[in-house]
């Protein structure tokens, strides 16, 4: 490929992967993963990339990123790297830059999913979006907990990014209060990132074990769920159930934040990798259960996302939108 070619990218705590896009909203190749450890800047794996690629100066660079914009910089939580676009720009001459954080990316490409992308969890079945106005809400559990709402009015698509998952935690049953109890042993406050993502589980089910007063070993996220399903730690069973109970509140409680009644979409590997268990757990129960609005809740879709690079399939439709506007 020679220089003009658009590069995208998803970038987390872990890895970075990256791809060539062609200008069409749905098409990118040559996708490639690696380990941020392994290179000492987003810099340095950007040509590593293109070089083993063969592609010359992109013409865009667009780059979805684990952790929040401020004036055109990010800096990760578990990554030594800092991005700046004013950085980039200078070492790619030419190249229009654009830094999105994870979740807006993944929300860009709500549009652009296909039936067999998504799985719906529960009742009602999601219908298509509608072509000039919709609000969904994505969101999903990883290292943190992300959520993003997505607008669109006429010709305007706009994301909506902030810190949601840092809301205080509000139990809803008897056992919830007692897990804030446990954990308030650990924490001096408890958001719902706390519980409901891959440390969150973690910290469930440390605090159930607590409950239970039983001293077991720790265990991290991916064992916790390899217990659940082969049934060997009835404990953990109940942390997995608690845990996706939260994830439908969290899910409930930011859909009528935003308004989403054209959807709620749960993104993120940790769901991803275990549907029959989201499919068969008290998710749908804990997004519906909001008092005096249950009716309302009732209405609103909820649907995993099965697509395996959400995050480049977003960023591949902001590429092509910056290289149309720089024609």
């Amino acid at each position: 490929m020679s220089d003009g070619g658009l590069l995208i990218g998803d970038i987390g705590g872990t890895n970075a992967r990256f791809a060539l896009t062609d200008g069409q909203d749905k098409t990118f190749s040559e996708i490639a993963k690696l380990k941020c450890a392994d290179f000492e800047s987003a810099d340095a794996a950007i040509r590593h990339y293109l070089e083993s690629v063969g592609a010359g100066t992109p013409l865009v660079i667009c780059l979805a990123a684990a952790g929040p914009i401020v004036d055109e910089r990010v800096r990760f939580t578990n990554n030594p790297w800092v991005i700046a676009a004013g950085d980039l720009r200078q070492s790619f001459p030419g190249a229009t830059v654009q830094l999105l954080n994870d979740f807006e990316a993944i929300a860009y490409s709500i549009p652009l999913l296909d039936g067999d992308d998504c799985l719906a969890v529960g009742l009602p079945l999601a219908e298509s979006l509608a072509l000039d106005a919709y609000t969904v809400g994505v969101l999903g559990p990883g290292t943190g907990l992300g959520a993003v709402g997505l607008v669109k009015r006429g010709d305007l698509v706009l994301p909506l990014a902030g810190e949601a998952s840092h809301g205080g935690f509000a139990p809803e049953t008897q056992v919830q209060l007692e897990i804030l109890t446990a954990l308030r042993e650990r924490f001096d406050r408890v958001s719902t990132e706390r519980l409901v993502s891959g440390p969150g589980l973690e910290n469930l089910y440390w605090a159930i074990t607590q409950i239970h007063g039983e001293r077991r070993t720790p265990l991290g996220a991916a064992e916790i769920f390899a217990a659940a399903i082969e049934r060997s730690d009835g404990l953990a069973a109940e942390a997995v159930q608690v845990f996706f109970e939260l994830l439908g509140q969290f899910a409930g409680d930011f859909a009528l934040a935003l308004g989403a009644e054209d959807g709620i979409y749960i993104a993120g590997g940790i769901v991803r990798r275990y549907p029959e268990l989201i499919a068969n757990s008290t998710f749908r129960a804990g997004f519906e259960r909001k008092g005096r609005h249950r009716s309302l809740m009732e209405r609103i879709p909820t649907q995993l996302i099965l697509h395996e690079q959400p995050g480049l399939l977003g960023a591949s439709y902001c590429a092509a939108r910056l290289a149309q506007s720089s024609v």
